[in-house]
């Protein structure tokens, strides 16, 4: 099963080839802390590029390719813990820590470098997103502190599902994917990395 984005510039890929085992699902928010730790440095990191870039883009319209990169693999580390703890649940396979891509994984992100950036739209981008933030804090839990997202919710029945049946759900695994997909898209937009205004949608497919 795989659920990919294949028009808008940020591909993200989730594929469920074999179900996760039934239980082990209990402990992966334990497995996952040294990964959550290292998350916790690379997003105060990611921020920096972030305010870097905007001036960048701001005197060269060109987002330096290096920082790009960095900032590309920080999303794209992020999205593989989230495939492989809460965000999905979707494999047992232990995520990589490196920010570079993996074919082999089962979760991968990426987006094209964009050659030229407008240097009107960085001024704006934070504003032209407030749709997309409320539409995504429901996903995500981002309304006041301990709420769990729907994204979570829907990963658990998911993992209940297996647990007692022995097979995801395809339709809560695509969502559960989707929903990540329309995050990610929204982050990648207003930290600069594409003009394209993220479509209010889950999948182009």
């Amino acid at each position: 099963m795989n659920a990919e984005n294949k028009t808008y510039p940020v591909t993200l890929r989730g594929e469920l080839t074999i179900p996760p085992s039934r239980g082990w699902w209990l402990l992966k928010w334990l497995l996952a802390i040294p990964h959550y730790f290292c998350l916790c440095f690379l997003w105060i990191a990611f921020a920096i590029v972030w305010i870097i870039a905007f001036f960048a883009i701001l005197f060269t319209a060109k987002y330096p390719r290096g920082l790009f990169d960095f900032n590309a693999g920080v999303l794209r580390w992020t999205w593989r813990v989230g495939f492989y703890s809460y965000q999905a649940l979707g494999t047992d396979k232990y995520p990589p820590f490196s920010l570079k891509t993996d074919p082999d994984y089962p979760a991968d992100l990426d987006i094209p470098y964009p050659e030229k950036l407008s240097q009107g739209l960085i001024w704006v981008k934070w504003l032209l997103g407030i749709p997309h933030y409320i539409v995504t804090a429901t996903f995500q839990g981002g309304w006041g502190q301990g709420n769990v997202g729907l994204t979570s919710i829907l990963a658990i029945f998911g993992a209940i599902a297996v647990l007692f049946t022995g097979k995801y759900p395809g339709d809560i695994f695509k969502l559960c994917v989707g929903l990540n997909r329309w995050s990610f898209r929204v982050v990648a937009y207003v930290t600069l990395m594409t003009d394209k205004y993220p479509p209010f949608r889950l999948w182009d497919d």
